[in-house]
């Protein structure tokens, strides 16, 4: 696991920015936390970065935000917040080919019914700023990690 301060908004973005500059072909990213902890910032600095353009909304109320990514596939954010039973995901059609990336938001409200994660970002509220601990679940996960890790660094020094 590695632990990761972040100080504010901007440095949550940066974490985005050097996940996607280190993205494996085919992932799945579990976001957790509390409401406000960080996981959309993070999710949209992400795709920014993956060089999706224009508006990158929230899918609180969709519970699926699908966009094209520049080279091919899809990237899918899902936010489960707001659903009562992991069968109600079979309504959403989940199982697409074209989807390369999983960006999921309380991915614990969907158990059994997606994909496992390769990494798990959780989020917390620290003092003025948030606190990630990244864990990857997968050796695809842990490289993807390791490969974020050496950018951000190379990219703060």
């Amino acid at each position: 696991m590695t632990t990761i301060e972040l100080a504010d908004a901007d440095a949550t973005a940066r974490l985005g920015e050097a996940l996607a500059h280190s993205r494996p072909a085919h992932a799945v990213v579990h976001l957790r936390g509390d409401l406000g902890a960080g996981k959309s910032t993070l999710a949209r600095a992400l795709l920014r970065a993956l060089g999706v353009t224009g508006t990158i909304r929230s899918p609180t109320y969709t519970l699926v935000e699908r966009y094209p990514l520049p080279g091919g596939g899809e990237a899918w954010h899902l936010d489960l917040y707001r659903i009562g039973d992991p069968g109600e995901l079979e309504f959403l059609g989940l199982d697409a080919d074209e989807v390369t990336l999983w960006l999921v938001e309380w991915p614990e409200r969907g158990r059994g019914a997606l994909p496992a994660a390769d990494l798990v970002v959780d989020l917390a509220v620290a003092g003025e700023g948030r606190r990630a601990e990244l864990r990857p679940t997968t050796s695809r996960g842990q490289a993807w990690v390791g490969a974020a890790f050496r950018h951000r660094v190379g990219a703060d020094s």
